[in-house]
């Protein structure tokens, strides 16, 4: 389903290491991924009201079905999930007794709408239904409970008990800890692609970033980059830096000296402990070739890890021999002529021989993998990664993707299938539109890939 959106005291920041809470502490909620970045085009989505939805999402996610609780006994009050007003205000960090300003926030959320569509549905409804305070002893009055009870629409609450494999992992306990809706939203849209390979989120216009990270409607009139760099991204980058679990860097893209396009890269700040996680297998032999050349040892690494073991054997032997030929002119740098000659290819413009291409075999622990194997289990898992956000684009971002891809695959494979009902166009789609949103991955990336998630049997290249 595609989702459009449309709308009619803080906490001091410590600057001591960040602890790890328990798992009551952090009180875990999915959120589907359709829902985070929500893009405002009438309205205002604030801090307080970002925060009460992540609230109901995890309320309702702890009791599935509303009803429970109920302070009142009528066949209405069954329709709600409700949960004590202090315990809201608590996870939402509303240190307040303004009751009257809460409502307007809960109102706030009210005027959400969401637009749903698939093959054979479409559906619009508010993001909540209904909002209501009860306290069976009497609003006025200062004894009893007060009582916050809320309602989904179908779809939505479909969603939000049940939001299938495509959500994220968000905590209660971070939110608490952010002060701008700014933080909130840059926070759970880079939480989001803590799991990609590449460490990554999409790539996208400042604008959208804009429109995804203010709350502000899109049309409004728009801040110049530097001004929206400077208020708004830097401060709610140095801020989730600061009290949440993980750390990102923006990363912007130009044309020229125009910034047209952000990326931002993630990482966790505390890396769980792995039970002895399978290394990639490193040749030191082949590792001191390369150094050999001049070139750094961070840097052979991450030719080891990243080109293909054949074709940089081929390399290596090309270099070898034309350093020690005495009929050619002599190589200043043996290190720069390396690097060219793995860009350009210059091996594949030879045939090597038999003999000048070893063929390592694997060594100890049979899940042992090549780096050749590493590197094509990382592309395909980012691959399962692009195809995800290929299927939230809109039926028009779709087609313009897949006439890209066409006019940059040509006549390959004339004869297959030329959409993503045949499973090696999309395939071969899914690697390509990767490579569109990601850059090429570094040693660091596939070690980091490599460790967070250990080979498993029977895997696939094949979205």
């Amino acid at each position: 389903m595609k989702y459009i959106c449309s709308m009619a005291s803080k906490p001091k920041i410590s600057n001591a290491p960040l602890s790890v809470p328990d798992a009551t502490e952090l009180k875990e909620f999915r959120k589907t991924n359709e829902a985070i970045g929500l893009r405002v085009s009438e309205g205002r989505l604030s801090l307080l009201s970002r925060k009460l939805f992540n609230v109901m999402m995890y309320h309702a996610q702890q009791q599935r079905e509303p009803g429970e609780n109920a302070p009142l006994a009528t066949e209405a009050a069954k329709k709600y999930f409700w949960i004590p007003l202090a315990e809201v205000a608590r996870d939402a960090a509303y240190h307040s007794n303004d009751t009257e300003k809460l409502k307007v926030h809960l109102e706030e959320l009210q005027n959400i709408r969401v637009h749903m569509e698939d093959g054979i549905q479409w559906t619009s409804q508010r993001l909540v239904s209904a909002v209501t305070l009860v306290n069976p002893a009497g609003l006025k009055k200062k004894g009893g409970q007060l009582w916050f009870g809320f309602a989904f629409p179908p779809e939505v609450a479909a969603l939000v008990t049940s939001p299938g494999s495509s959500y994220t992992k968000l905590a209660i306990y971070y939110q608490t800890m952010l002060r701008s809706g700014t933080s909130l939203a840059l926070y759970e849209i880079c939480r989001r692609f803590l799991t990609n390979p590449s460490k990554l989120t999409y790539r996208q216009d400042w604008e959208w970033w804009y429109g995804a990270l203010s709350g502000n409607p899109i049309a409004e009139t728009m801040p110049q980059y530097k001004y929206f760099k400077r208020d708004v991204i830097k401060p709610a980058i140095a801020e989730i830096n600061m009290t949440t679990d993980i750390n990102i860097e923006l990363i912007e893209h130009t044309e020229g000296r125009k910034i047209v396009a952000l990326q931002f890269k993630v990482q966790a700040t505390q890396q769980p402990a792995l039970a002895f996680p399978v290394p990639p297998v490193i040749d030191s032999a082949m590792l001191a070739r390369i150094m050999k050349l001049g070139v750094s040892q961070a840097d052979a690494e991450n030719y080891l890890l990243t080109t293909d073991e054949t074709t940089l054997e081929a390399t290596l032997v090309l270099v070898e021999k034309r350093i020690s030929s005495s009929a050619k002119t002599k190589i200043d740098s043996p290190a720069a002529y390396f690097r060219q000659a793995v860009k350009n290819g210059y091996a594949s413009l030879e045939v090597p021989t038999v003999n000048s291409i070893k063929k390592r075999e694997k060594a100890g622990d049979p899940d042992m993998e090549t780096p050749h194997q590493l590197r094509q289990r990382y592309l395909s898992a980012r691959a399962k990664e692009a195809h995800a956000l290929f299927m939230e684009l809109d039926d028009a971002q779709q087609q313009h993707w897949q006439s890209e891809f066409k006019q940059h695959r040509g006549n390959v494979r004339t004869g297959a299938a030329a959409n993503m009902s045949s499973a090696l166009y999309r395939n071969e789609f899914c690697h390509w539109f990767a490579q569109q949103q990601w850059k090429d991955p570094v040693a660091d990336d596939i070690i980091h890939f490599a460790i967070a998630f250990p080979k498993t049997a029977g895997s696939t290249e094949i979205i």
